[in-house]
């Protein structure tokens, strides 16, 4: 399953800065059951502006991950919860079908 969502710098902070903790927090994260990866697009035209893609083996394990076992992960968020807007796009199941070029 996919996790998205979008997240906006706030002023003074810097998508340089957030991805920084971004990597942080995720190379403690991906070692969870169940984690399959992390990836962080800017948005063409928005330069304060990413959208995250966190993949999972499925929402269950998603949900099971425990981002309170590592201070160092709640201070990261902590953090980012000062300085960035979070907009949950959605979570997704796999693709039931795919169209890709031949």
């Amino acid at each position: 399953m996919k996790f998205i969502f979008e997240v906006t710098m706030k002023p003074g902070f810097t998508v340089e800065e957030y991805a920084r903790g971004w990597v942080e927090a995720s190379e403690i994260i991906q070692q969870s059951p169940g984690a399959l990866g992390t990836y962080l697009h800017r948005k063409i035209g928005e330069p304060d502006k990413v959208l995250a893609i966190a993949h999972w083996e499925s929402k269950a394990h998603r949900d099971a991950k425990d981002d309170s076992r590592s201070e160092k992960v709640k201070a990261i968020l902590a953090k980012h919860a000062k300085v960035v807007d979070v907009t949950v796009i959605g979570e997704y199941e796999e693709p039931e079908w795919q169209v890709l070029p031949e």
